[in-house]
């Protein structure tokens, strides 16, 4: 089986299990009468507060980009939104590469590098989450082992991921020289100038992080993105008969986000919903109603931005076989071999000669 339709085959395993996990028990008519009885004018303003996080991503990114190339955010924000229409319709958060891939198309910028600013964007985003979990817990009907699983395995994995960037962009020189030697003794001869120019270039998307104003700024445009979402969570729910605090809105929004990082089908199927449905009905929401708003929540977050990504993609003209293509490459080779080649600004402090073929 080809490793992409195997990707494919476990994804849907995963949400078909987070699927049955929250469906078993549920009496379904119960969950149409909900969804029949909402008020869908709330829809309106929860898409527009999202679009709103959606430009605030843009902007995050486009600090972050600065070291390599100053982009306007009007062109900025079409990449966005078709790396998310791609997160949407493909398993394995591939937008993500395909975002790294149009950019590079649109703008010329490397991959590689514009990979590193998007890792950069998802570990602090997992912080985020991290935090919204830890403020939002003291008010939380939540088991202790529940509390302690949630909060140890995603400061383990995002704070140990955002550790070893700091020593990456703080010693870049060092860095560089432990993967050439990495890749001159252990790797096949094929390999070694690919790694080491994915390093070096790898290393110059980190380049934001050097100092601390950076820090400071990436984290707390990533704390109100996160927040404008939690907005949209309580624009959606006065669409449905039931109320509860900010706080839960707040836990259920960093818990259905962290377990958005697993595979899954296209779509975050199932992965967003159970645990969604789950934190809803700890809070004492009726189940068929937490499901209902659930599952709308998800439609919401899914469908606009889907469209507007198409109708970019389309802009650009873009084509389905493109985004493939570009999506297997980038997995393949890191995506530097996609498209035309570029020289990238050499902010990190790398010989001339290490960054470019």
């Amino acid at each position: 089986m080809k490793s992409r339709n195997l990707r494919l085959v476990i994804g849907v395993l995963i949400s078909a299990v987070f699927i049955w996990l929250a469906l078993r028990g549920l009496h379904l008519p119960d969950v149409w009468v909900s969804l029949r009885s909402a008020d869908y004018i709330w829809l309106i303003p929860s898409i527009a507060v999202y679009f709103l996080a959606v430009w605030a991503r843009t902007w995050r990114w486009d600090y972050l980009l600065r070291p390599m190339k100053q982009i306007p955010l009007r062109r900025l924000f079409p990449v966005v939104v078709i790396g998310y229409m791609g997160n949407n319709v493909y398993p394995f958060r591939a937008g993500e590469l395909l975002r790294a891939f149009v950019l590079r198309q649109q703008e010329d910028v490397s991959m590689s590098s514009s990979l590193a600013t998007i890792v950069v964007e998802r570990v602090f985003d997992g912080l985020v989450m991290l935090l919204f979990v830890f403020v939002a817990l003291p008010f939380a009907p939540l088991p202790s082992d529940t509390i302690r699983m949630v909060v140890i395995g995603g400061s383990v994995v995002f704070l140990g991921a955002l550790l070893v960037f700091f020593a990456v962009a703080a010693v870049p020189q060092r860095f560089m020289t432990l993967t050439e030697w990495f890749a001159n003794r252990l790797l096949p001869e094929r390999f070694r100038v690919p790694i080491i120019d994915f390093a070096a270039r790898f290393i110059v998307g980190l380049a934001a992080l050097r100092s601390g104003r950076g820090l400071v700024m990436i984290f707390l445009t990533s704390v109100v993105i996160w927040l404008l979402e939690t907005v949209k969570y309580w624009f959606v729910m006065h669409a449905f008969d039931f109320s509860v605090s900010f706080f839960a809105l707040m836990l259920m929004n960093g818990v259905v986000n962290l377990a958005t990082t697993l595979p899954s089908a296209p779509g975050y199927i199932g992965t967003f919903d159970g645990p969604g449905i789950a934190v809803l009905t700890l809070y004492g929401v009726d189940a068929a109603i937490a499901t209902a708003y659930t599952l709308t929540l998800h439609a919401a977050l899914w469908l606009p931005i889907t469209l507007l990504g198409i109708y970019y993609m389309v802009r650009i003209q873009m084509t389905w076989a493109d985004i493939g293509r570009a999506v297997d490459a980038g997995r393949d080779d890191g995506g530097d071999g996609v498209a035309m080649e570029t020289d990238t600004p050499n902010d990190a402090g790398i010989p001339e000669h290490e960054v470019t073929h």
